[in-house]
């Protein structure tokens, strides 16, 4: 039993990320192609999803023995991990928002997905024949999406819209926006897999629960954001990394280690697909390789391998599916690429004089792997530290600005447009997972380190490099709007995760040490003393965790945007144009557009009268029906006759996120969508 059970914890939450990345290896071709559709996916995705299980049951070894007490492991470790990821993707479904609005990133993605799934292929046509030509007051991007010549391309990457492609195949705009909770769901199953491999398979729940818990994973997870899809395939790229390393095999030859290790690299590759950002998280993994280049080691060049292939997915998911984005992004984008650059030239250095020489001694002088978990303990003071000696500003975006400006103002704090509030990096992770879990993470992080460098943790190198370069980077500089709940969205992929996974491990050792206590003699109170450890640091990590979830877990964003749509779809003719009046363009163009089907323009013009009957004339030259649209019905009145009706089909009250500066998010705001339109006759 205990050998089974072992097989199916370890194989089963590893699959997730293969799944996702098998998907991601047929249909981004097929979307590039332009070629992508249910049948196209079906048939090539199927059976790469089909072999991807397949090689990970056949593949994917057994828990270590090691990682559990006794002779075997028994089930239940496995069977509550899975019943807390399960717990979790219902919840979450259950709460799924229905962001399509385009304010922040969900709705980007979602609309990005809608088309995606009914048109198969980028970019987008502003078919402005259709509407006035190219008529100069007329303009065809708005919110995340970028006009470019006579086309539009979406903001973001393709990866995570390609997952939620699936949802909308099976179930329209609904199935799509129950794809994510899911997702999220096998975020949590894939976190305690690495739990399970790093810690032991008895602590994997407490882990998926805390991090199933926390605020940030509930949140990202009940919307079309990107970070649930990189999460399963980070995450599950450091799982089968893992497993990859497990045994120790010659550079000639191929054996399932070397294919283990390729498929690491690879899903560490895919990242890129799903967002840009995950170039800076793969950088240890190259300075990792090195070391396994230098120990000999026979899954270094397939791990190099399957990140080259992966990252050239990335890189044609960027430079050829969204220039403009990154072109958007170069100011902190091309820095990275140089960083990345001198990274890879700098480990083929290393790598080059190390060769006869062999890696050095991390335990040489006997000192440094004690200082070296000092130091871990010094960063993370320093950045604790850090908002009573420095605050940061300066955006660079000026529309930035004048929001936090006016969220200061709600939230009563001092007026300070310009500040970032990226000095309070540290604090925001406590406010998810509270600070007595930032606390025992940095002692377990500390201990980590300092066993790795006395050659005690070699499982733990890998991990511990690319957790503990995000945490560092990411902290230091989050380089995102920070308001809440939005900000943490920079923090759930890996780092949220690697402050729970160390947190959860120093328990761990904890509890051991006070079991095997060689001074008591009595069994019973070493095990008491252990258990009360174990209970007290998980207690420690949840309660915080659920107090703070707690605050704004219990309302649905955007509801009845779906129900809304529908009914503006129904009440636009067939053959308009639609051209939009107002500010409303930024937000709905492309929900007009895309999910209504309907060629459709923003109006920007300096004298509004002229040029809106001149574009009418136009639409009906085209032998089109004009429809205007706007956020109030009196932005349409003027360009129309006396008597027009003019319609409010899009009309949604609902309740959104909130926006917070120094506290955690702790109840919902109003959203009020309005779309008022007048058919011209």
């Amino acid at each position: 039993m205990g050998s089974t059970s072992a097989r199916v914890f370890a194989r089963v939450t590893a699959a997730p990320a293969v799944v996702l990345a098998a998907w991601l290896l047929v249909a981004f071709p097929l979307l590039v192609a332009g070629v992508l559709s249910p049948v196209t996916g079906a048939l090539l995705g199927i059976p790469a999803v089909a072999a991807g299980l397949l090689g990970a049951f056949r593949l994917v070894p057994a828990l270590p023995a090691g990682a559990g007490r006794g002779p075997g492991l028994p089930w239940w470790p496995f069977v509550l991990t899975a019943a807390i990821a399960a717990a979790f993707a219902a919840v979450q479904l259950g709460y799924h928002s229905e962001i399509l609005v385009i304010r922040r990133d969900p709705a980007s993605y979602a609309q990005f997905t809608h088309w995606i799934a009914e048109h198969g292929s980028l970019p987008i046509p502003q078919r402005r024949d259709l509407i006035a030509g190219g008529d100069n007051a007329l303009v065809y991007g708005s919110l995340a999406y970028y006009e470019v010549g006579d086309v539009v391309w979406p903001q973001f990457l393709a990866g995570a819209p390609l997952v939620y492609t699936v949802g909308h195949w099976l179930g329209g705009i609904p199935g799509m926006l129950l794809v994510p909770p899911v997702v999220g769901g096998l975020g949590v199953l894939t976190f305690g897999g690495l739990a399970a491999r790093l810690v032991g398979p008895r602590w994997a729940p407490a882990a998926a629960l805390v991090l199933a818990v926390c605020q940030t994973q509930q949140w990202v997870s009940r919307s079309t954001y990107s970070e649930p899809v990189a999460q399963v395939l980070l995450l599950g790229a450091l799982v089968l990394a893992y497993d990859a390393l497990t045994r120790p095999v010659e550079p000639r030859g191929w054996t399932r280690w070397h294919t283990l290790a390729a498929v690491a690299g690879l899903v560490f590759g895919l990242g890129l697909v799903v967002r840009i950002t995950a170039l800076r998280d793969l950088l240890p993994l190259v300075a990792f390789a090195g070391l396994l280049l230098v120990a000999r080691r026979g899954q270094a060049l397939p791990l190099l391998g399957g990140l080259v292939v992966g990252a050239g997915y990335g890189a044609v998911a960027g430079y050829g599916l969204s220039r403009p984005y990154l072109e958007h992004l170069s100011a902190s984008l091309v820095p990275l690429l140089w960083i990345s650059g001198a990274v890879v030239v700098s480990v083929a250095a290393a790598v080059a004089l190390l060769w006869r020489r062999g890696l050095p001694r991390g335990d040489r002088p006997r000192w440094l792997p004690s200082a070296a978990a000092l130091s871990v303990v010094a960063v993370m003071a320093a950045l604790a530290l850090r908002p009573l000696v420095y605050t940061d500003l300066g955006h660079g975006d000026e529309a930035t600005a004048a929001y936090i400006g006016r969220v200061q103002e709600i939230e009563g704090l001092p007026f300070a447009p310009d500040r970032t509030y990226y000095e309070m990096s540290l604090y925001w992770v406590g406010w998810y997972v509270g600070l007595s879990t930032v606390l025992l993470a940095a002692f377990g992080a500390a201990l980590v380190v300092r066993r790795i460098l006395q050659h005690r943790a070699p499982q733990w190198v890998l991990p511990a490099m690319v957790l503990s370069w995000t945490v560092v980077t990411t902290l230091l500089r989050p380089a995102i709007t920070p308001d809440h709940p939005w900000a943490s969205r920079r923090l759930i992929v890996l780092v949220l995760p690697a402050f729970v996974l160390f947190a959860v491990w120093f328990v761990a050792w904890l509890a051991h040490r006070l079991f095997t206590e060689p001074g008591a003699d009595r069994p019973w109170v070493r095990r008491s003393a252990a258990a009360a450890a174990a209970a007290a640091g998980v207690a420690v990590m949840l309660v915080p965790t659920a107090l703070t979830a707690a605050g704004v877990m219990t309302y649905r964003s955007d509801v009845g945007s779906v129900a809304a749509v529908r009914k503006l779809c129904r009440a636009i003719p067939a053959d308009a144009s639609v051209v939009m009046v107002d500010g409303v363009y930024g937000g709905y163009m492309q929900l007009v557009r895309g999910m209504c089907g309907v060629p459709t323009a923003g109006l920007s013009s300096a004298d509004p009268q002229r040029d809106v009957a001149r574009i009418i004339a136009g639409i009906e030259e085209r032998g089109r029906t004009p429809v205007l649209a706007a956020s109030k019905p009196r932005a349409i009145l003027p360009y129309v006759e006396p008597g027009t009706p003019v319609r409010h089909p899009f009309d949604v009250h609902a309740e959104q996120d909130p926006s917070t500066l120094m506290e955690p998010p702790a109840g919902a705001w109003v959203f009020d969508g309005d779309v008022w339109i007048a058919v011209v006759r």
